[in-house]
């Protein structure tokens, strides 16, 4: 068994390696038949063409902004699901069946409604625009709400009754006692906002508020073939996913067990 999961690592990873390999490549390289896996003569050089004469240390800087403005979503997530965990109100069953009903509408049948909206507000063509619509979602309300009804009510009502406020007992109990969940919702978070393409190549129309995804596909339309480039350019996307993956790993596995997900 151990053998099997190794083999089948292998060949998963194997994309991932050629990739890596490939975008230290010289061009003469990349296109030499039959293709070798290691470089020959390793460069950097088309890492350095894509923040120079490309303008990808732009499109990073726009994917960084649209990632920190998400995650502002996720303390309006957290306190959603706290809400919906810990408290009794009118409506609260059929709101949080609205909430769930919101994650079986495919995004593509809201961005109309979503542009008109935001044209409305004036914030087409701006990096606010690009990061709203995903600041909040279904699924993360749900994953907070599932894990926060395992928080006792007991510590709750005890910090109440030692003079703690609603906002208090929520910034020093509920938050630090939710740090698998925020670690699982902050990676999906990341990984949305670094992976946007569809909707920033709508609601952008300058070239200089494009994220490093709009530039990869751009990158590929432009220029003639060149696969180290195209590999460099498509490590820059992937390799920080994996880094902050692996970093949270152990807290996003400790988070869906504890919320219950399978």
């Amino acid at each position: 068994m151990g053998a099997a999961l190794a083999v089948g690592a292998l060949i998963t990873a194997f994309p991932f390696v050629w990739m890596l390999f490939s975008s230290v490549k010289p061009q003469s390289e990349s296109i030499d038949y039959p293709p070798k896996l290691l470089p020959q003569e390793p460069t950097f050089e088309y890492y350095v063409r894509l923040f120079t004469e490309l303008d990808f240390g732009r499109y990073l800087v726009n994917t960084l902004i649209v990632v920190a403005i998400g995650a502002v979503g996720l303390l309006f997530m957290a306190m959603a699901g706290f809400a919906f965990a810990k408290y009794d109100f009118r409506g609260k069953g059929g709101l949080f069946f609205l909430v769930i009903a919101t994650m079986m509408i495919p995004v593509q049948v809201t961005m109309i409604p979503t542009y008109l909206i935001l044209n409305g507000f004036k914030l087409t063509n701006t990096l606010v625009g690009i990061a709203l619509p995903t600041l909040v979602s279904g699924f993360g309300i749900f994953l907070f709400r599932q894990f926060m009804v395992t928080i006792p009510t007991e510590m709750l009502e005890a910090a109440r009754i030692d003079g703690a406020g609603e906002i208090r007992t929520f910034l020093t109990i509920v938050l630090p006692m939710s740090k698998p969940i925020l670690a699982v919702q902050a990676v999906l978070t990341f990984i949305a906002g670094w992976n946007s393409f569809l909707w920033p190549l709508i609601i952008a129309s300058d070239q200089k508020l494009y994220t490093l995804s709009v530039g990869l596909a751009l990158l590929n339309q432009q220029l003639a073939v060149n696969p180290s480039l195209q590999m460099a350019a498509a490590s820059v996307m992937v390799v920080p996913i994996l880094i902050v993956f692996i970093v949270f790993q152990r807290h996003v596995v400790q988070g869906f067990a504890l919320s219950g997900l399978k």
